[in-house]
């Protein structure tokens, strides 16, 4: 996934490999890549709890990247995900409207977000018509 991302967007690329002991407990995580004097964008489909994105974001800076963003499909933010983010090195914490993030923002200014109605509009339009949904993949109406 992150090659596919890189290669769209023509950047290079490092990743984290995190081993879980269980879940919302990372047992070991290790950057693979060079992020020296670099912005970095972590990228996840969900943040619960954020130890983890804020564990990754201290790793990123202490090798060396200038900035950290986090960009996320779901933000959950459940118990103590909103002082960790807030305490955290983020520029910004990203994530889509897929849960409504109004009341968590007042309390979190790092945390903004894309409205994706529209796509999820359409993706259920072509569904019900019998259209590709994959098309959305190239083919993003605004």
């Amino acid at each position: 996934r992150v090659t596919s991302i890189a290669d769209r967007l023509n950047v290079e690329f490092a990743l984290i490999h995190k081993e879980r002991k269980k879940a919302n407990e990372v047992d070991r995580m290790v950057l693979v890549g060079d992020v020296t004097d670099r912005v970095a964008i972590l990228v996840d489909d969900m943040a619960d709890t954020c130890g983890t994105i804020c564990h990754a974001a201290d790793k990123l800076m202490s090798a060396g990247a200038t900035k950290v963003y986090a960009i996320l499909t779901h933000g959950i933010f459940s118990g103590p995900a909103l002082s960790r983010i807030n305490n955290a090195s983020f520029e910004a914490v990203v994530v889509t409207n897929t849960i409504p993030q109004e009341e968590k923002m007042k309390h979190c200014p790092k945390i903004q977000f894309i409205d994706i109605s529209m796509i999820l509009a359409e993706a259920i339009r072509r569904t019900h018509n019998g259209e590709s949904v994959s098309y959305l993949f190239s083919h993003v109406p605004l």
